[in-house]
């Protein structure tokens, strides 16, 4: 995270509006994993899983200081104010039935982003997982047509976990958001994909 804080204020001092969408990731899913167990619905497992991403977004929010909105938004309208007011944009999950990456897309769509970055587990998109076929081979562009191929899950259920939600991959595509899927374990990448240097997979 203070890598990730230092590297976005760098960003936005060139003059980039920056949002940052921040998934609740293993410990989301132990809360799920702990919701199924009492026997909670899906809607139920969902709102848990939003609720460990706010978690992570209020320290990120913290970090960031002045740099940010005064709080973690939690509607689009939220987000779209914050940007307009040329703050960091923060925020985890937004409702029962989408990932944050969707709300990711969602977010890029209402601002008019040009790029969204997605940091994830892997160094981009393969031609299947790479966590299961040593053999897999990864792309370094893809169109957003050629994107849905490779993708296992095609519906949304809470703690889904693949490189992108199918759900951000409509908005995204729809709206023609240059998206870049990155090892977000070297926050470095993040800087390179703003810059447009080769970097993970691109998706356009």
């Amino acid at each position: 995270m203070n890598k990730y804080v230092e590297l976005l204020k760098s960003v936005k001092q060139q003059g980039h509006e920056i949002a940052v969408v921040v998934g609740g990731g293993t410990l989301a899913r132990e809360f799920i994993g702990i919701a199924k167990s009492l026997g909670l619905e899906m809607q139920a497992q969902d709102e848990i899983a939003i609720s460990v991403s706010r978690l992570f977004a209020q320290l990120f929010l913290k970090k960031f200081g002045d740099l940010a909105c005064g709080k973690v938004a939690v509607s689009l309208d939220d987000a779209a104010d914050c940007i307009e007011n040329g703050k960091v944009l923060v925020m985890g999950g937004l409702k029962p039935g989408i990932t944050t990456d969707t709300v990711a897309a969602l977010v890029a769509e209402r601002v008019g982003a040009d790029l969204l970055v997605k940091g994830t587990d892997q160094d981009g998109i393969y031609d299947k997982d790479p966590r299961k076929f040593p053999d897999a081979v990864k792309l370094d562009h893809l169109s957003f047509d050629d994107l849905q191929s490779v993708l296992s899950e095609t519906v949304h259920k809470a703690g889904i976990h693949q490189i992108i939600d199918p759900e951000a991959v409509k908005v995204l595509k729809r709206k023609r958001v240059r998206l870049v899927v990155v090892n977000g374990f070297k926050p470095e990448n993040t800087m390179a994909a703003v810059k447009g240097e080769k970097v993970g997979t691109t998706v356009n």
